[in-house]
């Protein structure tokens, strides 16, 4: 069978891509992982940041053997996804991204970072705040919070997947949207397709960012038909 690795937001983790590896997992053979300091992984010695979670794609491929296997990325997955395939063009085979953002600038880092303040979060939206404590435990998900805060600042400031390096990559991708998603623009989805020299739109219907409210046998139906 095909090989898929399926890759976890930002602040999320493997576990909540278990209905997905379940509803695929006849068809493929499933690989997950955690990023570190999610679902638990202690912090990295390196950087916080996307090159480092690009790294540790990279050896958990290597590691595995699983050159040429395909990736679906959410979110911020999707966008190491994306830049190991322009790094290592070899160690990825089909790529399917869903609500990864591309407009990273300083004052779209500022908008989005906004909402990452553990304590507004507890106050404001305490059953979040909950899940969040559930899915990284025993790290202090009050950390990864403000972890992720500067990762995305910095990332305002250097985004790691301008023209140049979306031209760099050739491999075959789905880039796809839900058409209810409130973090990422079909703006900025048409633009990162149109620098993919294999690169597709697709949209997904009744479909908002929050992996958890993704529709699991659509998601899964879109996979397979891109992949086989």
């Amino acid at each position: 069978m095909n090989k898929l690795i399926l890759l976890h937001g930002a602040l999320g983790s493997k576990v909540q891509l278990e209905s997905l590896s379940s509803s695929l997992s006849s068809l493929f053979d499933i690989y997950t992982l955690n990023f570190s300091g999610h679902g638990g992984e202690p912090f990295p010695e390196s950087p916080f940041n996307l090159e480092t979670f690009s790294q540790e794609l990279r050896d958990y491929i290597i590691i595995n053997g699983l050159h040429g296997v395909h990736v679906f990325g959410y979110s911020m997955g999707g966008y190491v996804a994306l830049k190991v395939a322009q790094s290592n063009p070899d160690l990825i085979g089909k790529i399917f991204t869903l609500g990864t953002k591309f407009d990273w600038n300083p004052l779209s880092a500022d908008r989005e970072t906004q909402k990452l303040n553990p304590e507004i979060i507890v106050e404001k939206v305490p059953a979040f705040a909950q899940r969040l404590r559930a899915l990284h435990e025993p790290n202090d998900w009050r950390e990864l919070v403000d972890k992720t805060k500067k990762l995305m600042l910095t990332l305002g400031h250097n985004p790691l997947l301008s023209k140049t390096e979306l031209l760099e990559i050739t491999n075959d991708c789905v880039i796809a949207l839900g058409d209810e998603d409130n973090m990422v623009t079909q703006e900025e989805t048409e633009w990162a397709v149109n620098h993919l020299h294999f690169g597709s739109l697709k949209l997904l219907p009744q479909t908002p960012h929050p992996i958890e409210k993704v529709d699991v046998n659509l998601l899964s139906a879109e996979l397979v038909d891109f992949l086989q």
